[in-house]
């Protein structure tokens, strides 16, 4: 069938999530022309499905990842500058009872954990008397002694977003709900055949392709590429429960089950604490991952045997679920299954690199490693660039990545409330935490509320969600409320149905206004 459209580039991304939008913007930003595709939203699965940490991994020192472990903990503060609006520092505390390992090795692996890598934004760990810190409160009362360290936390979903924006203001072109149904070698290029989802065909050839397909790369090899690797990804299902805040405090909690594995407790969306998340080894479909109720009772169980207020899973108010394609190790335990990366090469004609496993906190120096490797092919030499860059809307306090930024963010979050001082003050404290230096460009000529358009729905105005259609992709009321944003929280039943329908108006309106009289 002839194509609708076709293009031609130096590297076709293959995938939306984290690994592929940070390839595309680091290649886009040494000069390579780039077309990214993904089949659904950006971050519509395993990116957006995380604990939302960017962290070096404490637990992975159990089982002798060094090098990984440091990798993390230097991207760790490398990403806090770029982002410091979707990314903050956070505090962990550790309650320690006596079916753990003793105190002393413990602390003596977060001493390790302090030291591998220079840290300039975030303190060392210390112990805790929970009897007298805030963090023993909401704790059963056995819970006496403890120790607290330092990671980081993001907005996992809006990073991949940020991500793409950056590639396609460097010139990539990033088409979502787009299926790459075939790519053929034919002698030094790649000849694709895209797919969008109202069935328009799209032809690229392209000099390079990466395989960023995640939870899909040796399915993408196998069926869309016709390769065969040696390398293969293991499936681990991951979940995670939203309950009604069960603490006050910033703080949040690292808790040991009895079986090894680890569980988080995290302030999340100012009224609730998210709650996860689970190892299990996954064989089922990749595209609609749901929990289970074992899950549910697993997470429920477990928080239940730290803290003084029981929940249960009618308390559960929202819950997610992905599944991360981790580096087959043969490790027989799923939770222990390394969290490092492969990248794989073939140059045996025209270069596809597949990108087995990694970790979100990894992200950037895993793209800057991809694009070192197959950028050369491609004839470009020119060097790494992003981890002296901010990410669109962290640009704080001028262009580079400012310690500054993270630790003056209040600072910057007041001028912006006395700048619109028209607007609510919570308002615009999630706007900084959404869009950063670039609300201003979203409110770019407002002077009152009425200039943002009609009130959609509770906090969400016509301005924004137009602003998130234009500049960020977004296409629903999913993608609005639960990867741009995580207002469906805060919102009525109901909510997404409103907003879907104002969105189908809206389009129906341009339509109209486009054709001629």
């Amino acid at each position: 069938m002839q194509a609708d459209k076709n293009l031609k580039c130096d590297l076709l991304v293959v995938g939306g999530g984290i690994n592929g939008v940070g390839i595309a913007r680091d290649a886009a930003g040494r000069g390579l022309s780039v077309v990214l595709c993904e089949q659904d939203d950006l971050a519509s699965h395993t990116s957006s499905s995380s604990s939302k940490l960017i962290h070096g991994g404490l637990r992975y020192l159990e089982h002798y990842e060094f090098g990984l472990v440091r990798k993390a903990l230097i991207e760790r503060e490398v990403l806090l500058r770029a982002a410091p609006h979707i990314m903050w520092p956070m505090r962990f505390v550790m309650p320690h009872d006596k079916g753990q390992r003793p105190a002393w090795l413990i602390r003596a692996g977060m001493f390790l954990y302090d030291h591998l890598a220079r840290r300039e934004l975030l303190p060392g760990s210390r112990s805790l008397d929970l009897r007298r810190h805030a963090s023993g409160e909401p704790l059963k009362p056995e819970f006496v002694r403890g120790f607290v360290y330092s990671d980081g936390w993001v907005d996992d979903a809006r990073l991949v977003v940020l991500n793409a924006l950056d590639a396609a203001e460097k010139g990539a072109h990033i088409l979502t709900r787009t299926r790459c149904e075939s790519v053929q070698q034919q002698g030094q290029l790649w000849h694709a055949e895209l797919r969008t989802r109202s069935g328009e065909q799209i032809a690229v050839e392209a000099r390079g392709v990466v395989n960023a397909a995640g939870p899909w790369v040796a399915r993408f090899l196998g069926e869309a590429a016709q390769k065969k690797s040696s390398k293969s990804v293991r499936l681990v299902k991951g979940s995670h429960i939203v309950v009604k805040r069960l603490f006050e405090h910033d703080h949040a909690y690292i808790f040991q089950n009895p079986d090894g594995r680890i569980v988080f407790a995290i302030p999340y969306e100012r009224n609730f604490t998210l709650i996860g998340t689970t190892d299990i080894e996954y064989r089922g479909p990749t595209e609609n991952v749901a929990i289970s109720p074992e899950e549910i009772d697993y997470l429920c169980t477990l928080s239940n045997r730290y803290f003084a207020r029981p929940i249960a899973p009618a308390d559960v108010v929202w819950s997610y679920a992905g599944v991360r394609p981790l580096l087959e190790d043969a490790a027989a335990d799923a939770s222990a299954v390394t969290r490092d990366y492969q990248l794989d090469l073939d140059t045996s004609g025209a270069p596809m690199l597949s990108v087995f496993g990694g970790k979100i906190t990894t992200f950037r120096k895993l793209a800057e490693e991809a694009v070192d490797l197959i950028a050369p092919v491609l004839s470009n030499q020119r060097g790494s660039w992003t981890a002296d860059a901010c990410l669109p809307g962290g640009d704080l306090y001028g262009p580079k990545p400012e310690n500054r930024s993270v630790r003056e963010f209040e600072h910057f979050v007041h001028g912006l409330q006395t700048e619109f001082a028209w607007l609510a003050p919570a308002l615009l404290l999630r706007y900084a935490r959404a869009y950063g230096s670039r609300t201003r460009q979203m409110l770019a000529g407002c002077k009152q509320i009425a200039d943002m358009g009609e009130e959609i729905l509770s906090g969400l105005y016509a301005l924004e969600v137009d602003y998130l259609m234009r500049q960020e992709w977004a296409c629903s009321a999913a993608d609005i409320l639960w990867r741009r944003s995580k207002l469906g929280l805060h919102l009525p039943a109901g909510s997404a149905a409103v907003l879907d329908g104002w969105i189908a108006a809206r389009a129906t309106q341009q339509r109209s206004e486009t054709q001629p009289a």
